[in-house]
This record gives C-alpha cells, sequence and structure tokens, in this order.
C-alpha cells in the first residue's frame, strides 16, 4: 500500500515544466460588431435611403471602437461608409423637402 496521493497532472523531472500539460485555450478575438458595422456600410451603398441602415452600422462601428480595439480597421471603415451615405441621405432628403415646397404653388394650376 501507498502512501503517495495522486496528482492531477504528472511533473516533469528537476522541476522542469511539463511539455505535455495543456496550456492555456486560447481566446478567441470577437470582431463582430467591427464586421457588422463594415458590412452594413457596403449594404448602406445600396439601402442608403432606408436611413436606418446606416444610423445602425454606424452605432455598432463606435460600440466596435470601444470594444474591439485589435479590429479598429474594420471598424473605422464602417463608420467612414455609414457616416458618408447617412450625411448623402439627409442631404437628398433636404433637397427633396426644399423642391416639394418650392413646386408646391406650381401644383394647384
Amino acid at each position: 500500500m501507498t502512501t503517495a496521493t495522486p496528482t492531477s497532472q504528472p511533473q516533469a523531472p528537476f522541476g522542469e515544466p511539463n511539455p505535455y500539460a495543456p496550456g492555456a485555450a486560447p481566446t478567441a478575438e470577437s470582431r463582430g460588431f467591427s464586421i457588422a458595422s463594415l458590412v452594413l456600410g457596403l449594404v448602406s451603398i445600396v439601402a442608403s435611403s432606408t436611413f436606418f441602415v446606416p444610423v445602425a452600422g454606424l452605432v455598432l462601428g463606435v460600440m466596435a471602437l470601444q470594444r474591439e480595439p485589435q479590429s479598429r480597421t474594420m471598424a473605422i471603415w464602417g463608420i467612414v461608409l455609414n457616416g458618408v451615405m447617412l450625411a448623402g441621405t439627409v442631404l437628398v432628403t433636404i433637397g427633396a423637402l426644399v423642391f416639394g415646397l418650392a413646386m408646391l404653388p406650381f401644383a394647384f394650376l
């Protein structure tokens, strides 16, 4: 009968680290917000008149800058694309309203 207590991991001789011991699990990098912002930025080129797609992409891009520093480039491109398309949508909407109001007196002739 032995009095030695079993150990969970065998030790390598002479105090060297055990090369067969399981190491720390690699952490998966989260890039969801920045990828979503970039995809919505590309989609907003086609669907910019919806006004909601660029706003959602802009919000996701700003959140990605705060939470995902490793994917900063994708987040910045998403912010730029969504910002440009949002500004274009606002300008086209204001232009259409001004043109519509300017043509209103001629609508009843």
